[in-house]
């Protein structure tokens, strides 16, 4: 429903805004550092909230203003402003609270009152809209220089033997996904989302990534002791031409807390239970059933609004069926840095895997228990094509996805010492239906 008595007076809270920060009117934008510099400067950061409600960051504008409204509080400008932008972002529950504050002040005057009563009846008279739904495709390609991870000298240990590593080595992989999305508030600090999912994989000259995979994730998003806490619960079937079917069952709970405004902390844990349909083409399917054990810690940096940086550490613990050459330990670090420029996104990262197996795997070598470090260095470029074309995708939900990687292993036995190179490009769209 419009709010069409009352913002026309909004409209002048905003021309008032404007015109209070005018003497910024012909200097460049205002950057998230100069915020940093100066917290306390009104006109600043209200000019720096005009920007980011421009921009259609909504969040970054409504978290400005709530700081600056605890800094003046007596200023109903202020106040008016934030709560036109709740309005314009479906938030009943913080809306309701200022309209509640402003009412009891005796400073305010008649035609204020008179705008926050009718905003109040629209509010009343509204039937939230509880659920959101949304619906997310995506197409791709992968282009890669060694589908099959060949060594570097085509040679391989096999039952103690050095033999010739003669699987092909180019190859291209074809696909696709579609995923629905059902996600509502539960009261003002946590949300519920369910999630159904079918993607599509075809390799173009070998079968071995020719499958279809289903998905089902049930999550929710909360506070708890001042921290934000998501736990979860994922179901998956993964359909192989060539291959045993596959069913997996992860649960677990990510969590994040800020210190300061720049400065962020993550950690997660994560249980699995992966398991193989063995059958007559595939009788040794269940010797890979495991479950796993996995463990996150991030620390995630704002240099300014226009970079950030991410580092990682991880953990993880696999005990399969069969422990020969199935049961891993590896150890994670990674670090990230990304680029928020106003033509696309850019992000780079290089990361080390070390991996410890705990068993020989005799049919490779039985005296030699692998051991490899893998390096992964990827860069991804992200582009709205709204930004390009407006009247295509005026909401900018509609992207396109360029990136490339490059792995290189390095391993105590020929079969994993390898380099792999491959390119994709992919694109994904995302429409609501609210």
């Amino acid at each position: 429903m419009i709010f069409k008595l009352h913002i026309l007076k909004l409209i002048y809270v905003s021309i008032f805004l404007l015109i209070s920060t005018s003497a910024f009117s012909n200097e460049k934008n205002i950057t998230y550092m100069q915020i940093l510099q100066k917290p306390n400067d009104l006109d600043l950061n209200l000019k720096y909230a005009q920007q980011q409600g421009k921009m259609g960051n909504f969040k970054q504008t409504i978290s400005t203003l709530e700081r600056m409204n605890m800094l003046y509080p007596e200023n109903t400008e202020i106040k008016l402003y934030l709560l036109s932008v709740l309005v314009q972002v479906d938030s009943p529950e913080k809306a309701n609270t200022i309209i509640a504050e402003m009412k009891l002040r005796k400073d305010l005057s008649s035609e204020d009152l008179e705008t926050l009563q009718e905003i109040e009846t629209e509010l009343k008279d509204r039937e939230p809209g509880l659920w959101a739904f949304n619906l997310d495709t995506s197409a791709g390609s992968v282009f890669t220089d060694n589908v099959n991870s060949v060594s570097k000298t085509r040679m391989k240990s096999e039952s103690d033997s050095v033999v010739g590593f003669n699987s092909a080595k180019h190859d291209r992989t074809l696909s696709g996904g579609i995923g629905f999305s059902a996600t509502r508030p539960i009261g003002e600090e946590s949300s519920l989302l369910i999630n159904l999912s079918h993607s599509l994989s075809e390799q173009y000259q070998e079968t071995d990534d020719d499958y279809q995979s289903y998905g089902f994730t049930f999550g929710l998003d909360t506070i708890f002791l001042g921290q934000s806490v998501s736990p979860y619960l994922m179901l998956s079937k993964s359909d192989y031409q060539t291959d045993a079917d596959s069913f997996s069952m992860m649960y677990g709970a990510g969590s994040f807390f800020s210190i300061g405004e720049r400065n962020s902390i993550s950690y997660g844990y994560s249980f699995s239970d992966s398991k193989g349909n063995q059958n007559s083409t595939d009788a040794t399917a269940d010797e890979t059933n495991s479950i796993g054990h996995s463990f996150t810690l991030g620390h995630d940096f704002i240099f300014n609004e226009l970079i950030t940086t991410n580092i990682s550490l991880g953990y993880s613990d696999s005990d399969a069926k069969i422990d020969a050459g199935n049961d891993y330990e590896t150890y994670d670090v990674g670090f990230g840095l990304n680029f928020a420029f106003p033509w696309a996104y850019i992000a780079v990262s290089n990361s080390y895997s070390f991996n410890d197996y705990k068993k020989a795997d005799t049919s490779v070598s039985s005296s030699i228990v692998r051991s490899d470090v893998t390096n992964t260095f990827d860069i991804m470029v992200t582009k709205a094509i709204g930004d390009i074309f407006p009247a295509i995708d005026p909401n900018r939900s509609f992207f396109v996805n360029l990136s490339y990687e490059k792995i290189q292993s390095e391993a105590n036995l020929l079969n994993y010492d390898y380099i792999t190179d491959s390119f994709s490009l992919s694109f994904a769209r995302s429409f609501s239906f609210n």
